[in-house]
């Protein structure tokens, strides 16, 4: 079959719909599949805007809330996983996955799912380490701290997915995995990008998470976004036994979903063709999930997974073949997941503005649903029962600020030993903003929502790219580890760069007292606003 995959959407989805339509007319080429590696950014109203990390004058509505209303209904089935431009509050709703919109699924923090017999995975959000072994305590409405908190990937869904044995054809995440680059044209890479040069040569590139369920998973497609540039890499994967056979991922990472840009790929995927055409469970990550359910943490407390240290009664908890097969039973043999999505909030009216509407925290009926049909626990509702008993841990208050002020920023003992996603480094593409554009309290500052409009472009066939059978760069692309070459062609350029570089990011601290009351600079992308994580 052929599944079209796309990166940064920054929810201009009437432009991906449209160019694949192009592609049908032109080409008769038509998807069966839309994929989307995160910054979806499923808003449907002006609530929705105050829950993502931008400031506000890059919140625009763009057209998701027509799929969102019924007005429009996408014309492929698309599943999206999150990254860190997003209406938290709306895909909190589903940590476990499932329809945004009418033929829109999302794949939860974490998830598994099967269509005409592809097996797909993604893990939603960035790496950072500070965040990284908490639970998910987050709820609207958010402070600064939370708002961005709320798509740091965490360590249980890691964790979760490394529990999988059987084979995925496709996984998804938002930031690369570590090290991918050195598998693919690198030079090539440093040449569009020079300002990765530092942490490529250092190795702090991308996602450890990543790379490490990319080493455990070994999928053979892996698809991310991110950094707003096009990659291929080819990994071959050691072996762990003789008899084992060898296992390669072809690795693709997106541009940005702009006009004229090459930001779809189109890829032949072979399937079962005895399969059904509709989104089924993956019967193997349920039985997952009913099996790490007791390790479910709703507080900001942080704490390690399950390992065999000595330390943990159970360290393993992959499933086994007569528990994956129970989980078929539960469904009477019947995976298919339920077209059961429902509006769970006001739909964004152009002629009727509401500037001041507030988020709210809402458990969503397709999660309570599915954890009463799976015995799982809803972590809303989890959340909200904190609340109530005035825990003071997953509390969406005010005084959580304070606490987050001095812990959160706190870089934490991890298994990793740094806290890089992405573009930690000067980016020449991305415009510096003083603390009234990027030090607002995004919890709380106005909306504009009046650019519902995408602006005008005539589409073009260079946004589309068909992918050979074979994504294997070429032998004189990958592997491009020859450092030597790589410092003769930067010369006297790159410490050209590393010098601006050095200047660009250079913070300027508080005073004696520690009080930091001068502007500091924050990194944003000029085209769609698409800021590179702005967490210390």
């Amino acid at each position: 079959m052929k599944v079209a995959v796309a990166g940064c959407c920054h929810g201009a989805l009437d432009k991906m719909y449209e160019t694949l339509e192009l592609l049908q007319r032109r080409h008769n080429v038509r998807p069966d599949l839309l994929l989307c590696c995160g910054d979806f950014q499923a808003v449907r109203n002006e609530a929705d805007l105050r829950c993502m990390a931008v400031p506000a004058k890059y919140r625009h509505m763009q057209t998701f809330y027509r799929y969102y209303s019924g007005e429009k209904k996408a014309p492929v089935l698309t599943v999206f996983i999150g990254g860190n431009h997003e209406a938290s509050n709306h895909l909190q709703e589903l940590p476990y996955g499932g329809w945004v919109a009418p033929n829109i699924y999302y794949l939860g923090y974490a998830g598994v799912v099967r269509f005409r017999g592809v097996r797909i995975g993604g893990i939603s959000g960035i790496f950072k380490s500070h965040d990284y072994r908490k639970g998910h305590f987050e709820c609207p409405p958010y402070n600064q701290q939370t708002i961005r908190s709320a798509y740091h990937v965490r360590n249980i869904e890691v964790f979760k997915l490394k529990q999988l044995k059987r084979p995925i054809d496709i996984f998804m995440s938002h930031d690369w995995p570590r090290s991918i680059y050195h598998y693919g044209n690198k030079k090539q890479l440093l040449k569009m990008k020079s300002f990765f040069r530092q942490e490529v040569e250092s190795n702090t590139l991308g996602s450890p998470a990543a790379s490490e369920l990319l080493q455990h998973l070994k999928p053979t497609y892996w698809f991310s976004a991110h950094l707003h540039v096009k990659f291929a890499a080819f990994m071959q994967h050691e072996t762990n036994s003789k008899e084992e056979l060898p296992k390669a991922t072809k690795f693709l990472a997106l541009d940005k979903c702009l006009p004229h840009r090459d930001f779809l790929q189109i890829i032949d995927v072979e399937h079962d063709p005895n399969a059904g055409d509709s989104l089924e469970y993956d019967a193997e990550w349920i039985a997952v999930l009913k099996a790490t359910n007791s390790l479910v943490n709703v507080t900001q407390s942080t704490w390690n997974m399950p390992e065999k240290n000595g330390l943990h009664a159970k360290w393993d908890y992959s499933v086994t073949e007569e528990a994956i097969k129970e989980v078929v039973e539960e469904l009477n043999h019947d995976l298919k997941i339920p077209c059961n999505f429902t509006l769970t909030a006001a739909c964004y009216d152009p002629s009727k503005p509401q500037k001041n509407m507030e988020p709210v925290h809402t458990i969503n009926p397709q999660t309570t649903e599915f954890c009463a049909q799976f015995g799982l626990t809803d972590i809303n509702d989890r959340i909200q029962q904190a609340k109530e008993e005035g825990s003071g841990r997953g509390e969406c208050e005010e005084e959580e600020e304070e606490e987050m002020d001095s812990t959160g920023s706190a870089e934490e003992p991890s298994e990793y030993n740094t806290d890089n996603s992405g573009l930690s480094s000067f980016n020449p593409d991305e415009i510096m903003l003083d603390e009234e554009g990027g030090d607002e309290d995004l919890s709380t500052c106005s909306v504009d929502p009046s650019p519902d409009h995408p602006p005008e472009f005539s589409t073009s066939f260079s946004d589309i790219r068909i992918m050979p059978d074979s994504m294997a760069v070429s032998s004189d692309d990958a592997m491009d580890s020859n450092n030597e070459e790589l410092e003769k062609s930067g010369g006297s350029k790159e410490v050209e760069e590393k010098s601006s570089t050095e200047r660009s990011l250079k913070r300027i601290g508080g005073d004696e007292n520690g009080n930091s009351g001068v502007k500091k600079i924050k990194r944003r992308n000029q085209a769609i606003y698409a800021a590179e994580d702005e967490d210390k």
